[in-house]
């Protein structure tokens, strides 16, 4: 039986674990650090905290994090990591993933997303339902690319970018570190590390 661990009972583990189920993973079980106050997340039982999941990782064929905050989701991946869990990537049967993309340990990409050629997504990297991420694109480790989201080609987005649902990103664009990207926004300019850029077209907030 193919078991899969999900660590974080959350809304987008859910969504997680649907997937999961519809890829062939017979049983998916939650572990959160809410536990034991919380024990079920919709359908699913939630079993343990951090410490309990990483006391039983053999007995699961794969674990994935479903956080949606990047830096807990980049922590928690890296501990599972250093204890030798077997991370696996969620890419749900209706996405479409070009065979000359690279999508890393840990990531997860939801229905009806497409990952086109040479388009690379990092180790533990969202690509939500719908979200478009085209050729030459590289999405970051533990970065985030919201519903609907548009990355252009050749966008780079750095460790633990937010792109916000229906945001779209022109080609060649560079979103750094930390960087946030508004709801809607529309990016013509790089972004820098650690900044937050809203509207059309998109401009730091504040400015």
């Amino acid at each position: 039986m193919k078991h899969l661990a999900i660590l974080g009972a959350s809304g987008h583990g859910k969504v997680i674990a649907d997937a999961a189920e519809q890829l062939g993973w017979q049983q998916v079980t939650f572990f959160d650090d809410a536990w034991p106050q919380v024990k079920k997340n919709g359908p699913w039982d939630v079993q343990g905290d951090t410490e309990s999941l990483i006391a039983r990782l053999s007995d699961f064929e794969g674990v994935v994090v479903g956080i949606g905050n990047n830096r807990i989701r980049s922590e928690k991946h890296r501990l599972l990591s250093v204890a030798e869990a077997n991370l696996v990537s969620i890419i749900h049967p209706s996405a479409i993933v070009s065979p000359h993309a690279s999508v890393g340990f840990g990531a997860v990409v939801f229905a009806n997303a497409v990952i086109n050629p040479c388009a690379v997504v990092g180790a533990g990297a969202i690509v939500n339902t719908g979200a478009i991420v085209e050729h030459d694109c590289v999405v970051g480790d533990f970065a985030h690319v919201s519903p609907n989201a548009v990355l252009a080609g050749g966008v780079t987005l750095g460790e633990e970018v937010w792109v916000g649902a229906c945001a779209s990103v022109r080609q060649l664009i560079s979103v750094g570190r930390d960087g946030i990207v508004g709801m809607g926004a529309v990016v013509t300019k790089d972004v820098e590390s650690g900044a937050t850029v809203m509207g059309n077209p998109a401009r730091t907030r504040n400015q």
